[in-house]
């Protein structure tokens, strides 16, 4: 492939023309040297030849130093070029690496959501009344979504357990209430015992002087 098709720069392109212009130009020179020495057979150059020799190499040094100009451009063109693309480069690994940081947090993020539909929640283990039930006895809750009426199931399971506890607390202190009395006619019966035998101690020596009356 031709190196003009594959330099795509216009300042590069520019410094090849020139040059292959004065490439050209020297081979010219260089052709018309040969031709006018080999005509003069190795004598001085006439005057004509000399004015065509200098015209020809006056062209060549034109492009030749056109082309100083050019590739001194080339470079410069090329030494800001070079910075541009350290910059883009870095522009490029800054966003590379906030790129995989991104994907990191992403893994991150699915591993979390992953481990919390996963997780075994202590509402899966509770004893719920069935959902048709439930709508039974709540139809306002007909409507909600999946997650809102698992919401109201809990929330109705904490106001029967709280009501139950209520209960059973009530229960208690009722218990509690009758052991406490059963406790205190339990002592006074075992008192009136006491004061029963005693009355029948104090009894004996007046049954016995009855007896001896009888």
């Amino acid at each position: 492939m031709a190196v003009d098709k594959i330099v795509s720069e216009p300042s590069l392109g520019a410094v090849l023309q020139v040059a292959g212009h004065a490439r050209d130009e020297a081979a010219g020179l260089l052709d018309l040297l040969t031709s006018v020495l080999e005509a003069e057979d190795g004598s001085s150059l006439t005057p004509e030849a000399q004015s065509n020799v200098l015209k020809q190499q006056k062209r060549m040094f034109t492009n030749i130093a056109q082309l100083r100009g050019l590739h001194r451009a080339a470079n410069l063109s090329a030494r800001d070029t070079k910075g541009v693309t350290t910059e883009a480069r870095h522009e490029v690994d800054r966003l590379h690496l906030q790129l995989e940081n991104l994907y990191y947090e992403q893994r991150h993020l699915r591993n979390e959501i992953l481990a919390c539909e996963s997780y075994d929640h202590t509402y899966t283990q509770l004893d719920l009344i069935p959902v048709e039930e439930f709508l039974a006895q709540h139809p306002e809750h007909a409507d909600a979504d999946e997650n809102a009426l698992t919401v109201a199931r809990i929330d109705h399971e904490r106001a029967e357990r709280e009501a139950l506890e209520q209960q059973r607390h009530k229960l208690l202190l009722h218990k509690n209430k009758l052991m406490a009395d059963n406790k205190t006619r339990k002592n006074e019966l075992a008192k009136l015992d006491t004061d029963l035998e005693k009355f029948i101690d104090a009894a004996k020596p007046i049954q016995m002087r009855l007896e001896k009356v009888v």
